[in-house]
This record gives structure tokens, C-alpha cells and sequence, in this order.
């Protein structure tokens, strides 16, 4: 009998634990990453399948980037498209999570200007981070997406919220341990969003995860260099929601992409 992971929030936002859920399903493709079974989902509760520790290794990380360039081939309808099932996006930890934007946009500079930067902005402002100069930047590099956003792509299947933390390591089919993927803010983005994240806090064998993932699938040119663009909005997230040094942090990388 599979033993049952339960999160649970009497006072969640309407829609919150059906979006997770939508969301792990619709990452759960063919040739792509594990994903943590949904075993129940209600309005204030999510249960999960209960997965044993394992050690992440080199080529179990390898095999993740790997699988993540087919998860994001799996493609989405548009940028910001949410998953079937879901009608409300969230970013952020469950007992403060930030809705996040969700619509359908043609191209991915528009969408992170409208759906991501924007919005995150006046989520600061509203809690007293940002200020007016703090807009000014955020305006600026909005204006300069066009050009920092690299060759245009189709939106990609993302998980959305790949930092080190949601990326579980269990044990294998064949013993060895395996990446499963948790906690998703899953929308129709940009590949290199996903990696970002992962590069942002510092995943286990980072170097083998984004090699496998070009042995699958190849970036761009200069896409290591876009990582920070990347970056911003979840940085910007963690100013919104801790405030701290990530508010420094938010305005030196809105100062290096803004000039």
C-alpha cells in the first residue's frame, strides 16, 4: 500500500492545492522526470505519495537533465498557459504563496514583462519593498526584453519552480536513485527558466544536469549568459516575500540588465 505525503492549509487560497495537482499531472509525460504521484486533492488539502530518501549521484543527475528537456518538449498552448485543471497560478511557499499571472501570450518577452515582472513589481509595492526607483529599473528592462531574450523559442512545459528544493532524490526502479520532482508552478515558459532555477540556489551536480540536458536537447547560443534574466522574477519573489538581502540582490541584478 503506497503511505501518503499530506499538506494541508485550512485557509488556502481557493484553487491552490487543485493547481499543484494539475500541475504534477500534466508534468508526468512520457521520456520526462519523475513526478510525485497525487494520491488526493481537496480545497485544503493535497496528498501525495511518501518517497524514501536516496542519495543524488552523478549520473542520476545527468539523467534528470535529460528527462527535463522532454518534459519541456512537451510543449504548452501558449506562454503563461496553466495547466488543464488549474485556474489560478501561485508562486511561493504555502503559507504565503504570490498569485502569479496567468493568461496566453504569442511571444515570451511580453509575457515576462506582463505576467511576471510587472506584476511581482506591484506585489512589492503594495508590501512596501520596491519603490519608485525600484520601478523605474523594472520598467527598463522591460523595454530591453526584446533584445536580452535571445532567439525566439515555442513555449516550453515548465515546471516553474525547479530550485534545488523541489527536486527530490529517491530510490530508482534499478536501485539507483532518481529525481522526482515536488511543488511546481507549472505554466507554458521558457525553457531556460527551469534551468535557471536550478542554477539559482545550487543543485546537486549542477554541471551534470545541465549537460544532459544539452546532450538531449541543444540551447541557444549564449543561454548560460541569460540565466540571470531568468532569475529575476523568482529573486524578485523572494525580495516580496522575505525581504532582507534579496531586496539588494533584486536591485543589483535590475541594474546589470537594465544598462
Amino acid at each position: 500500500m503506497t503511505e501518503t505525503f499530506r499538506k494541508s492549509r485550512e485557509d488556502a487560497p481557493p484553487g491552490f492545492f487543485e493547481t499543484e495537482a494539475a500541475g504534477l499531472r500534466w508534468l508526468a509525460v512520457d521520456g520526462g522526470p519523475r513526478v510525485a504521484r497525487v494520491l488526493d486533492v481537496g480545497p485544503d488539502h493535497l496528498g501525495l505519495e511518501r518517497l524514501a530518501p536516496a542519495s543524488a549521484t552523478p549520473s542520476a543527475a545527468r539523467a534528470l537533465g535529460r528527462s527535463l528537456s522532454a518534459m519541456h518538449d512537451a510543449g504548452a498552448p501558449a506562454f503563461g498557459a496553466l495547466p488543464p485543471g488549474a485556474a489560478t497560478g501561485f508562486f511561493g511557499p504555502l503559507d504565503d504563496p504570490l498569485e502569479m499571472v496567468a493568461g496566453s501570450w504569442s511571444d515570451w518577452p511580453t509575457f515576462y514583462a506582463e505576467a511576471r515582472l510587472r506584476p511581482v513589481l506591484g506585489q512589492g509595492r503594495r508590501r512596501g519593498v520596491f519603490d519608485d526607483d525600484d520601478a523605474h529599473a523594472f520598467a527598463k528592462v522591460c523595454e530591453r526584453l526584446p533584445e536580452l531574450a535571445g532567439p525566439a523559442e515555442a513555449p516550453a512545459r515548465l515546471h516553474g519552480d525547479l530550485w534545488s528544493g523541489n527536486v527530490l532524490w529517491a530510490p530508482g526502479a534499478e536501485g539507483g536513485g532518481e529525481a522526482v520532482l515536488i511543488d511546481p508552478a507549472a505554466h507554458g515558459g521558457h525553457r531556460e527558466a527551469d534551468l535557471a532555477m536550478l542554477a539559482m540556489f545550487g543543485a546537486p551536480h549542477l554541471d551534470q544536469i545541465l549537460d544532459g540536458y544539452t546532450e538531449a536537447r541543444s540551447l541557444a547560443p549564449g543561454w548560460r549568459g541569460r540565466l540571470g534574466l531568468h532569475q529575476l522574477y523568482p529573486l524578485a519573489v523572494h525580495a516580496v516575500l522575505f525581504g532582507g538581502g534579496y531586496v539588494e540582490t533584486t536591485r543589483r541584478l535590475l541594474a546589470d540588465l537594465g544598462a
